[in-house]
């Protein structure tokens, strides 16, 4: 009876912790959390290996996120000042966004990106002194890169979810 019930705590926060990702709160870290205390409660529940896995698949999420804005910007011919640019306005733009958008979650997402956008054109056309249509670029590509971000966080989180879930599923046989 426990080790259903461990089973299913894990089950359950492996796939909200997909749904909280995907608006860009730390969904991935509180299911592997769940998931270590569920092995720390039920041992026989969940393999040390796959815990190690779901950690290494996170901290990879976590440095995709953190980057992607950047590497659009960078990919879209921006320089390192757009790059550097996009990841303050990313920050910037998930706090006004939040503000200015008062719907939980959605604000800080929107503004993430928006954010990314202007902070890399800002940023090449103030102090790198490129032309509005090579900062634009750049700008475009660092908000590109800060949504295409979110989707493959998103996709990592799920996998995390799957190992996470057939884990837990397999001790009930």
């Amino acid at each position: 009876m426990l080790t259903w019930l461990g089973v299913s705590i894990v089950v359950l926060f492996a796939w909200l912790g997909v749904a909280l990702v995907a608006v860009t709160l730390p969904g991935i870290w509180i299911a592997i959390a769940v998931a270590f205390l569920v092995e720390w409660w039920r041992p026989e529940i969940m393999s040390t290996w796959v815990l190690a896995s779901a950690v290494g698949l996170a901290i990879f999420g976590e440095l995709v996120e953190f980057f992607a804005s950047a590497a659009g910007s960078k990919r879209a011919g921006g320089t390192r000042s757009g790059a550097w640019g996009s990841l303050f306005g990313t920050v910037v733009g998930m706090i006004l966004g939040q503000i200015l958008i008062p719907i939980p979650i959605i604000g800080a997402v929107i503004g993430g990106v928006v954010g990314a956008g202007l902070g890399a054109l800002f940023a090449e056309r103030g102090i790198a002194e490129r032309t509005w249509g090579e900062s634009w670029r750049s700008g475009r590509g660092a908000a590109t890169g800060r949504a295409v971000s979110i989707v493959l966080k998103t996709a990592i989180a799920g996998v995390v979810a799957v190992m996470l879930t057939v884990d837990a599923v397999a001790a009930l046989f």
